[in-house]
C-alpha cells in the first residue's frame, strides 16, 4: 500500500497520459520529461521503498526498473519495468506499473 504521496506521484504520472488540451499538462510534462523529472521520480519512488535501476541500450532506448529497497536486485525481485525510447517515459511507466501494484492494481 502506498502512502498520501505515492497516490499524488501515481496522479500525476497518469494525468501526464491524457490527451487532452489543458494548461496545466504542459509544465507538468516539461519537468517529469527531463533529468529533473527523473530525479524526482526517482525520490518519490524511494520514499515508497523502491531502488531505480535505468539502462542504455544504445541508440534503441532505455529500461527502468524498480526493486523493493533491500532486496537482492534479480529479475525475480523487480516489482515493475519498462522499456521506452527515452529514459523519462521509461521511468515513468516502471513507476506508474509498481505504484498501480502497490495499490493493489486499481
Amino acid at each position: 500500500m502506498t502512502d498520501r504521496l505515492g497516490r499524488l506521484l501515481l496522479v500525476t504520472l497518469e494525468a501526464t497520459r491524457l490527451d487532452a488540451d489543458v494548461r496545466v499538462l504542459g509544465p507538468l510534462r516539461s519537468w517529469l520529461n527531463s533529468w529533473r523529472g527523473i530525479g524526482d521520480v526517482e525520490r518519490g519512488m524511494a520514499r515508497q521503498g523502491s531502488d531505480l535501476h535505468l539502462t542504455r541500450y544504445d541508440e534503441k532506448g532505455r529500461r527502468a526498473t524498480f526493486y523493493t529497497t533491500g532486496m537482492e536486485h534479480s529479475i525475480t525481485s523487480a516489482t515493475a519495468s519498462a522499456w521506452e525510447r527515452t529514459p523519462w517515459h521509461a521511468v515513468q511507466g516502471a513507476a506508474r506499473d509498481a505504484l498501480r501494484q502497490a495499490e493493489g492494481g486499481r
